[in-house]
């Protein structure tokens, strides 16, 4: 069957040569025999390789990325054993610029002409990046769901043990995953821009805003900060522990006293970050009866394993002053 306008004169080399440019085709072969490879001029600017004589698989494995050498060296050679079409990605560098290459073609001497191999290469580096952007986008989701996993059984087994009711426990673990809430949306980036970060100040004004409003509280809470920068995997850790912190105040320390203040100072460098917790006016606390419990010690630990800082408690005034000593790189991430 045929339609006017078929036939191999449509399918000349020039208009052949126009589709294969129109879809980013580059063309090569392979003499068996000689090993040489013969480029058209699309191939040739892929690779970044000149005329400036005969080129064989060597001379392009120059240009092949270090880590995928081997595995292309071994396809090279297995090309011919290969039933059926073959289909072989990786990288190459031309001129400092890394592209993902596509070599495809027949193995089995399928077409081979006069002991020449034939096929091409596609340029498929925009794929292989949407693939990775992809794969990492899955990852970090991956990654996510299990912090809040971990997140959501940690303060539930603090309620669990700090609480006497059911009642209780309910509202302690609401607040904290509020908490957490609220410093998200303040880190939270916006679709399309650039990774978000707060400053310092403002995620501490925002934490412990529920208990600066309140009647009871009002003026005992004072927060003063220099510019510090938190990305959104320290305001989650930098949630936590205020939180804990102004749950153990209410149930222990300054704030469960008319009359008690709680101040939150800092202090940085280039390196690190020193957050001050002061404590006036609170009921004296026996070594026995300072919180020492699971909270406490996932306090340490977040500070130590995600801010890579540590945590020092000083009850030796009519309060407690605690030292947060937080890496500034970590905070920032």
């Amino acid at each position: 069957m045929s339609f006017e306008g078929s036939g191999a004169p449509v399918w000349g080399v020039d208009r052949l040569r126009t589709a294969t440019d129109a879809a980013g085709v580059a063309l090569w072969s392979w003499n068996v025999d000689t090993d040489e490879i013969a480029l058209d001029e699309r191939a040739y600017g892929l690779w970044g390789v000149t005329r400036d004589g005969p080129i064989t698989f060597e001379d392009l494995s120059a240009r092949i990325h270090p880590a995928d050498l081997d595995r292309v060296r071994v396809a090279f050679k297995e090309t011919r054993a290969v039933l059926g079409p073959y289909e072989i990605d990786f990288r190459i560098l031309n001129d400092g610029d890394v592209r993902w290459v596509s070599a495809r073609g027949q193995g089995d001497d399928i077409g081979i002409i006069d002991r020449t191999m034939f096929g091409v290469f596609l340029d498929v580096t925009e794929r292989k990046v949407a693939e990775e952007a992809r794969d990492m986008l899955a990852a970090e989701m991956s990654h996510r769901v299990k912090n809040l996993f971990a997140i959501a059984s940690a303060l539930t087994a603090i309620a669990a043990r700090s609480a006497a009711t059911t009642t209780e426990m309910a509202r302690d673990l609401t607040q904290r995953l509020t908490a957490l809430g609220r410093a998200h949306d303040l880190i939270r980036p916006i679709p399309g821009a650039a990774k978000k970060a707060a400053l310092l100040g403002d995620l501490l004004t925002v934490l412990l805003s529920p208990y600066r409003h309140e009647e009871a509280f009002h003026d005992r809470v004072h927060v003063s900060v220099p510019e510090v920068c938190v990305g959104e995997a320290g305001a989650t850790t930098l949630a936590l522990i205020v939180h804990e912190l102004a749950t153990n105040s209410i149930k222990y320390g300054a704030l469960s006293v008319p009359g008690g203040t709680l101040g939150v100072s800092c202090t940085a460098d280039d390196d690190e970050a020193v957050l001050i917790w002061t404590e006036h006016g609170g009921p004296p606390a026996a070594a026995h009866e300072r919180p020492n419990g699971f909270g406490s010690r996932l306090i340490e630990q977040s500070m130590s394993g995600q801010l890579g800082g540590s945590i020092a408690f000083d009850w030796s005034g009519d309060g407690v002053v605690i030292t947060m000593r937080m890496n500034k790189a970590r905070l920032a991430k």
